[in-house]
């Protein structure tokens, strides 16, 4: 990815010093002092691999020219360290940004998080796990500054339960039933095999921390995912629908759509749609 046409930008911004993965990206639009209302982003990878830097980011760097400062963060892989520490980086992240919201020009008060697959995972899992104090490690800094965040976009994550998926695809026809086996991405995030540790994966769950006071979530999947059961998304909506009320989540399944990676994922058509649920929510 190539972002040399973007004026105003930090790059490999420190957020914490546990891990030399923990560092991000800041991206601003080209004109105004703001204070500009702020997207953060998590990559997807299976948790294994993906970058702050790579194409998953072209959609959420055209929120540049409709007013958004964009975040793009790593955090640290399930090879460096197991969950919860990825969710520890991710809210550290959101702690950074708005500790540090004047000198960047952010609106502290209307922080977005979006990401994609894996991604999608942890974002979901900032938007219901505001305030779980096992999710968070405040010793990565800026203990006095809230992790709470105003919006989620969950592009195709698993956030359901991981030891669902296999049944899902099963049922559906659809996909490689392989995610309980001992060395899927899911039981290397946990670190143990997922069939033989449900707790863990409840812990892990998004689904598991839905509650009445959730920020609005915009979910999309594609029907014929491949890699996430498209279930997956609408068993998150239907029990965040059932803990906060029908209008604050926005389920789109997208008929024939595929996994984050189908280049459908990263047209404009697609990223209008969440920008637009932005524009109305944060």
């Amino acid at each position: 990815m190539n972002t040399d046409n973007i004026k105003r930008k930090w790059l490999n911004v420190p957020y914490a010093n546990q891990s030399p993965a923990q560092k991000l990206d800041i991206y601003l639009p080209d004109e105004g002092g703001g204070p500009f209302p702020v997207i953060c982003e998590f990559h997807g990878g299976a948790w294994l691999f993906g970058d702050k830097y790579d194409i998953q980011q072209v959609p959420i760097l055209r929120g540049l020219k409709r007013g958004y400062a964009v975040v793009c963060a790593n955090y640290r892989l399930s090879g460096e360290a197991l969950f919860p520490s990825q969710i520890f980086d991710c809210k550290a992240v959101i702690r950074f940004a708005r500790s540090n919201a004047q000198k960047f020009h952010f609106d502290g008060s209307r922080i977005a998080v979006w990401g994609a697959s894996a991604g999608a995972h942890l974002a979901s899992l900032l938007g219901t796990s505001i305030g779980i104090k096992e999710l968070e490690d405040l010793s990565m800094g800026n203990a006095d500054t809230s992790s709470a965040v105003q919006a989620v976009v969950d592009w195709c994550g698993p956030c359901d339960n991981f030891i669902k998926m296999d049944e899902q695809f099963k049922l559906s026809g659809l996909g490689v039933a392989d995610h309980s086996l001992p060395d899927s991405p899911e039981s290397k995030l946990l670190g143990k095999h997922i069939v033989k540790a449900p707790k863990l994966v409840e812990f892990a769950s998004p689904k598991t921390y839905a509650n009445k006071n959730i920020p609005p979530f915009f979910i999309q999947h594609g029907s014929h995912d491949q890699v996430v059961p498209v279930e997956q998304s609408i068993n998150f909506a239907v029990a965040l629908s059932q803990a906060a009320g029908a209008d604050k989540v926005t389920l789109e399944v997208i008929p024939g759509m595929l996994h984050h990676g189908d280049p459908a994922w990263d047209s404009v058509e697609m990223s209008d749609k969440v920008f637009k649920f932005l524009d109305q929510n944060l």
